[in-house]
């Protein structure tokens, strides 16, 4: 494990705010704009106003002398505040450079937006190295003779490992800040490998920082970027100050098939006796890292459980009277279903004729083969409601930013708590228009299990639940929610949480 070493950098915290009467915002005390910035050099918009709990996390990670990690719920300004620490470190020391990393294209391009409006001109470090790598040697030789002031480089995880970009790695001067967005991707072994050492100045975003059956990884991962600033900004602060909606929480239990539920039980006794053999404590099962025998039980029951078959039954029941619905995004899951005909048809497939061909809705797919520039005219359709809803996989679980986004309906389940916050999160951002969410979370009720099984699912089962609950409690209809779950509590005797 690398261990992280201080920069040598002296930093100042930049902030005093005071409380405007009557009002719900903040201003900042020295970190003003300039008149007249320069071109490509990071310049706080006048049209941004930081919130306290943005001011309060530029100030804590200055006070750890440029390191540490922003633990900031989803939709809460994450890339706005990076980017005012950048501005700011311009001001103070004349930062150079500005390197993000982000785990997949669309960000990158999601980034740039914002960057543009900080006045940078970022270089969009993916794809063809060819597109981006002279450019890149051209300004790092720019800085270093005096001639250029400042770069942004915006790259993803993959094109960071690659041998171009490491070649030019070197060439990065002192005062660079490096930017990891989603950084709990970081934290795998050979991404942790790839992150330079001789930037001194870094800093790491994500509502989920802490890495799913990975300690080490975490571990590697904090003690790259710095351990999680204080205080952590969370899903309830998000909505209590502003920064994400109220909603609306609707759970739908769902049972298994006969078939699903004979295929569930003996994966559970598997996972059973592997807990018992190994002599776990089964008050505490987050010790599973290391575990090669029970992760991919596991995560295939988690795929058996996201591709249930009565999902699309719950589906169609719920969308049948809902026609003129708009702004709503569907999340599937990854498995397979296995028709009467024997056919395999993806989950994707199956909720987008049930939308588009037997029900008439006006909906598209999106997923991570979808091009960027399809991405994007979906996006403006699905803003403007040409198009009622998107069916996504996974690329809509991190960073990107449809805040148009009125109604989730959720199919997959997942055993990762990431998932979980993420799906959750992206759904509450704030829009014009946008008073209230709704979510509609298909929860899979699991089968009658024998008395060895009991046990052991009944702890496995507690945590899952309690992101459940605590959601549920942060709703509106929070009472109606905690009432729809009480069936799932009462059957594996879980009435304390």
């Amino acid at each position: 494990m690398y261990l992280a070493q201080k920069p040598i950098l002296r930093l100042v915290s930049p902030y005093k705010w005071t409380t405007r009467e009557n009002k719900g915002s903040y201003r900042y005390g020295n970190f003003q704009p300039s008149s007249r910035p320069l071109p490509g050099c990071p310049q706080l918009p006048a049209s941004v106003q930081l919130r306290e709990y943005q001011l309060q996390a530029v100030n804590s990670w200055f006070v750890n002398n440029g390191r540490g990690t922003l633990k900031m719920a989803t939709g809460s300004g994450k890339t706005c505040t990076a980017l005012a620490i950048a501005s700011e470190l311009y001001k103070q020391i004349n930062l150079q450079v500005l390197l993000v990393v982000c785990p997949y294209r669309h960000l990158v391009t999601q980034w740039a937006r914002e960057c543009e409006k900080f006045n940078l001109k970022p270089i969009l470090a993916f794809e063809n190295v060819r597109s981006w790598q002279s450019q890149l040697s051209a300004q790092l030789y720019n800085i270093h003779t005096g001639s250029q002031q400042f770069i942004t480089v915006i790259t993803t995880n993959s094109t960071l490992i690659s041998e171009g970009f490491q070649s030019q790695i070197k060439y990065f001067p002192e005062k660079t800040l490096i930017v990891g967005d989603e950084a709990h991707n970081l934290g795998a072994p050979k991404l942790e490998e790839s992150l330079p050492r001789s930037i001194g100045l870094r800093l790491a975003l994500s509502a989920t920082p802490e890495r799913f059956f990975d300690e080490s990884g975490t571990q590697s991962l904090f003690g790259y970027f710095g351990d999680v600033l204080q205080p952590e900004f969370t899903l309830k602060d998000a909505i209590d100050q502003g920064a994400l909606v109220h909603y609306l929480y609707h759970p739908i239990l769902v049972e298994l098939t006969e078939e699903e539920s004979y295929a569930y039980a003996k994966l559970s006794q598997k996972i059973g006796r592997i807990l018992l053999y190994r002599d776990k404590n089964l008050e505490d099962l987050g010790n599973f890292e290391n575990n090669e025998d029970l992760k991919p039980l596991l995560m295939q029951r988690a795929r058996l459980i996201g591709a249930a078959e009565n999902k699309l039954h719950a589906l169609r029941e719920l969308m049948q009277n809902r026609k003129e619905t708009a702004h709503t995004l569907f999340y599937c899951g990854d498995g397979s279903l296995e028709e009467r005909q024997s056919s395999n048809l993806r989950q994707l497939k199956a909720v987008s004729r049930i939308l588009g061909v037997e029900l008439g809705y006006k909906v598209s797919t999106y997923t991570a083969y979808t091009p960027l520039k399809e991405r994007e005219i979906l996006r403006q359709q699905f803003e403007t409601g040409e198009l009622q809803g998107l069916i996504a996989i996974r690329c809509l679980d991190e960073g990107v930013d449809i805040p148009a986004i009125q109604t989730a309906v959720i199919l997959a389940s997942s055993v990762n708590p990431r998932q979980f916050i993420q799906r959750r999160g992206r759904v509450l951002r704030p829009h014009p228009g946008k008073e209230r969410a709704t979510i509609f979370d298909m929860i899979v009720l699991p089968p009658e299990l024998d008395r060895n099984a009991l046990e052991t699912e009944r702890n496995l089962l507690r945590k899952e639940l309690l992101r459940f609950v605590e959601f549920a409690d942060l709703a509106d209809n929070a009472g109606e929610a905690r009432m729809k779950l009480l069936e799932l509590q009462k059957r594996y005797n879980l009435l304390d949480i």
